[in-house]
C-alpha cells in the first residue's frame, strides 16, 4: 500500500477576542418615589448566591417618574456578576413580565459608597401611581470559608455577610428578607426581632417604615458542602469551516475555591464517605453542550480521560466529565474540552449577503463561575469588516491568525 501525504497552509484572516466584564456607575433620580412593600429572597444553597427581590413602588410626588434606582453595597458591586429587572401586571397564574433595562447610574454614590443601578420604566410612573418589579441578581465569591482550612473528613462552614433590611434610596413602608441555606445546620446567626427559623430557613422581618439607605448588618455562619468550582480562566476558540462545521476547542483552568484541604489524601477515607455526602469535594461536572454535537473529546496535558460519559437527548446534549482527580478545597485542574457542531445552527445569512455568527458566551457547566473568559473567533479566509454585538461591554481585538492541515490520501492495489 502506497499513501501520499498532502500539507497545505491555511491561514485565517483575523480571531476577534472577547473578555466579559461587568463594571458599576451611578445616577441620581429627581423623581419622589417609596417602596410599599420590599422581600427578598436570598438562596445561599451554592457558593452562587441569587437574590429575588419583590419591590411595589408607588410615585408620591407631582413629577412622573421615568425610571428607579436600585441600591447595592460596595462589596456586593464588586461581586455583581448579573442583573435583571422585570415590571410585572397581573395577578397569580394570570402575571406577565415585562423586561425593563438595567444599567449601573451615572450619578453621586450614595452614603458609605453606597453603588446604585437604574432600572428604566417602559411606561412612566404618573403621581399616585404604583408599579411591581422583580429584580434578580446573582453574587459571586461572597461566601467566606471558616475555617479557612479543614481535613478531608470534615464538613465545610462559610460566612455570609449581609442587611437584615434591603438596602433602598427610597423609604420603605413594610419589608422582610428571607435566606435559605442548603443544610438546617446553622453555627450561629445575628439575632434580631423579629427573626423566625425554621429548617434551612432563616427570616427577617417583617420591618415597619424605615427610612432611605437603612442597613442593619448580619452574619450568617452555616454548612455549605457544595462544590465551589471556580474556572480561573476560560479559552473557546470557535473556527468557522468551509466545509459545514463549526469547531469549538475550550481550554479550562478549574478550581476549588473553598476550605484549603490540609492533612494528607486517603483514597480509602474518600471512599468510604462519598456515599454521606459529608465531604466539601467534587469529582464531576456536568455540562449541556449543543443539541447536535458531535466528535466530542476531553483530555489533559497527559491524554484522553476515558471518565465521561455524553447522552444526547432529543432536546439538549448533555457531558458528564471526572477529572482524574477529585478537587478538594485550593486543588486545581486543566483539560480540554472539544466539539463539533453542524455550521447552519449557528451561522446565517441575510439578504445582503453578511453572514452573521450567534453562539452563547456562557460557560456550559452548571454551577461554574467563570472568572476570566476569552472567546476567539476563527474567520475563515477571505472574511472582510467583521463586528460584535453584545449586550455588555467586552474587550476587542483582531489578528492575524495561521493554521497549517496536513491531509493524508490513501490508495491501495487488491
Amino acid at each position: 500500500m502506497e499513501s501520499v501525504g498532502v500539507s497545505s497552509r491555511l491561514c485565517f484572516i483575523l480571531c476577534v477576542f472577547f473578555s466579559a466584564y461587568f463594571f458599576a456607575g451611578v445616577r441620581s433620580s429627581s423623581a419622589e418615589l417609596q417602596i410599599l412593600n420590599a422581600e427578598r429572597r436570598v438562596d445561599l444553597s451554592s457558593h452562587i448566591i441569587r437574590v429575588s427581590l419583590t419591590l411595589k413602588v408607588e410615585n408620591i410626588g407631582t413629577t412622573p417618574a421615568s425610571e428607579l434606582l436600585l441600591a447595592f453595597p460596595p462589596k456586593q458591586v464588586d461581586h455583581l456578576a448579573w442583573i435583571q429587572a422585570a415590571a410585572v401586571t397581573g395577578k397569580r397564574k394570570k402575571k406577565t413580565f415585562l423586561p425593563l433595562d438595567v444599567k449601573p447610574s451615572t450619578g453621586p454614590d450614595g452614603p458609605n459608597g453606597t453603588k446604585h443601578y437604574s432600572v428604566t420604566l417602559v411606561n412612566k410612573l404618573g403621581s399616585g401611581e404604583s408599579v411591581t418589579l422583580e429584580v434578580l441578581y446573582v453574587l459571586t465569591h461572597s461566601l467566606e470559608p471558616f475555617p479557612v482550612e479543614i481535613s478531608q473528613a470534615e464538613s465545610q462552614l462559610v460566612y455570609y455577610h449581609d442587611s437584615a433590611l434591603v438596602l433602598s434610596p427610597y423609604p420603605i413602608k413594610s419589608q422582610e428578607t428571607s435566606f435559605r441555606t442548603p443544610t438546617s445546620r446553622v453555627e450561629s446567626f445575628t439575632r434580631l426581632e423579629p427573626t423566625d427559623r425554621s429548617g434551612t430557613e432563616l427570616k427577617y422581618g417583617p420591618y415597619e417604615d424605615r427610612p432611605s439607605y437603612s442597613f442593619n448588618p448580619i452574619l450568617l455562619h452555616f454548612e455549605n458542602n457544595n462544590p465551589f468550582a471556580v474556572v480561573e480562566e476560560l479559552v473557546r476558540e470557535i473556527e468557522i469551516s468551509h466545509w459545514g462545521n463549526l469547531q469549538v476547542t475550550e481550554h479550562y483552568k478549574l478550581a476549588h475555591a473553598g476550605a484549603r484541604q490540609k492533612g494528607g489524601f486517603s483514597r480509602v477515607d474518600y471512599q468510604s464517605r462519598q456515599h454521606f455526602g459529608s465531604s466539601a469535594s467534587f469529582k464531576h461536572l456536568l455540562a449541556e453542550l449543543p443539541l447536535r454535537v458531535h466528535s466530542v473529546y476531553y483530555r489533559d496535558d497527559i491524554g484522553n480521560i476515558s471518565s465521561s460519559r455524553l447522552l444526547i437527548g432529543s432536546k439538549k446534549s448533555e457531558l458528564l466529565i471526572e477529572p482524574r482527580y477529585p478537587l478538594f478545597g485550593g486543588w486545581k485542574a486543566t483539560f480540554v474540552i472539544g466539539y463539533g457542531v453542524p455550521i447552519q445552527d449557528f451561522l446565517f445569512e441575510s439578504a445582503d449577503g453578511a453572514r452573521y455568527l450567534n453562539y452563547s458566551f456562557g460557560c456550559p457547566f452548571a454551577e461554574t463561575v467563570v472568572d476570566k473568559l476569552t472567546i476567539k473567533v476563527v474567520l475563515p479566509e477571505g472574511s472582510e469588516d467583521p463586528s460584535v454585538v453584545v449586550p455588555f461591554d467586552v474587550q476587542q481585538s483582531l489578528e492575524v491568525s495561521c493554521q497549517y492541515l496536513e491531509e493524508n490520501f490513501y490508495s491501495s492495489d487488491n
